[in-house]
């Protein structure tokens, strides 16, 4: 008792100065985790913060991003652009990419497998396309726009594969929100998506945070974090039709779209992986976007710096391989593949 005690006490300055960082986990923080903080309102105080400031700074952003992107975010949370790159400049990317090799990691979950290989410096010289991609101004606007940032995000070749062997359920097909606060996630689908083949799906206008989205979010925040599930104890939360419900939201939306559609989400709206009738495999240019919530400037970030921005996946791979004993490595190493090589 008395170690768990001096611990605590060592901890205390770091969980305190938490609170004003993206963390979300209420197990792994006992302030964030306090039934009586939250019953104080430090749960709800936080979500509201960090949504004010970003709609301030998305408030400064939106002069640059397209009206009709803008204008379909705003109201559902996510945009779905059709055809996004010329069909024949498509066609030449989607076959350079699927050629590719590179170093890859893979994870499972439950029974779905997920491969990515890293946008660097080595895949931008032999995909140039891939670069000129990922610097069109319109685009840039937008991932700043969605993310609340002027920062670069992380960007992948992600496979997914799912009904591989396994009797376990695949988490992300649970209707989820990422954390308390705004992030930007985005997929080029290189394949077509068809409804009953793992779209992403989306309940639209989840992202805005209204009364009864605030309410819900402080009922949640008085569950005793031991008692339930993991993942949403861990922040990432997860909701059923009767939450949806509470909350006065739709039902959730699920994306077929052909090739060659961009989908830019907010994940702090409630999001998933459709249910597929059938194994599929789904090559998709894959980016992602995070940054400290209560940061109230748009850039100063050194790391989305030309020449930095596109190296951080191998550094942040090699960071969690070295201390993969205190941090954790779901990402495993599988060697050289392409995106379309079997899974082991």
């Amino acid at each position: 008792m008395t170690v768990l005690k001096a611990k605590s006490l060592l901890m205390l300055p770091i969980w305190f100065l938490q609170l004003g960082t993206s963390a979300k986990s209420f197990l792994d923080n006992p302030l964030l985790g306090s039934q009586r903080l939250n019953r104080w309102g430090l749960h709800r105080a936080r979500v509201r913060a960090a949504g004010a400031l970003c709609g301030w700074r998305r408030w400064r952003l939106s002069g640059k991003v397209r009206a009709d992107w803008r204008e379909a975010f705003d109201r559902d949370g996510f945009v779905a652009i059709e055809n996004v790159i010329p069909p024949e400049e498509f066609a030449a990317l989607r076959r350079a990419i699927l050629s590719y090799e590179g170093e890859a990691r893979e994870m499972r979950q439950g029974d779905a497998i997920t491969r990515r290989l890293a946008v660097d410096p080595q895949m931008f010289h032999a995909v140039p396309e891939l670069r000129r991609l990922l610097d069109r101004k319109d685009i840039k606007a937008l991932f700043h726009y969605v993310a609340g940032f002027r920062i670069a995000p992380l960007h992948y070749i992600q496979t997914i594969v799912t009904h591989d062997a396994s009797n376990e359920a695949d988490p992300q097909e649970t209707l989820h929100a990422d954390a308390f606060h705004s992030s930007l996630k985005s997929w080029l689908f290189l394949n077509a998506v068809a409804a009953d083949e793992a779209p992403f799906t989306f309940v639209p206008g989840s992202h805005r945070l209204t009364k009864a989205r605030l309410d819900w979010e402080y009922r949640r925040s008085l569950a005793d974090p031991t008692a339930i599930d993991r993942l949403s104890a861990r922040g990432s939360p997860r909701v059923d039709a009767a939450d949806l419900a509470e909350m006065q939201l739709p039902a959730p939306r699920a994306l077929a779209v052909p090739a060659n559609t961009l989908v830019v989400a907010d994940t702090l709206g409630f999001h998933a992986r459709g249910d597929s009738v059938r194994p599929i495999e789904r090559v998709e240019i894959w980016s992602y976007g995070r940054r400290n919530p209560f940061v109230p400037w748009l850039g100063g970030d050194p790391l989305s710096l030309p020449g930095l921005a596109e190296r951080r996946v191998g550094w942040l791979w090699a960071l969690r391989d070295r201390f993969e004993n205190v941090v954790g490595q779901p990402w495993r190493k599988v060697g050289v593949r392409r995106p379309v090589d079997s899974m082991d």
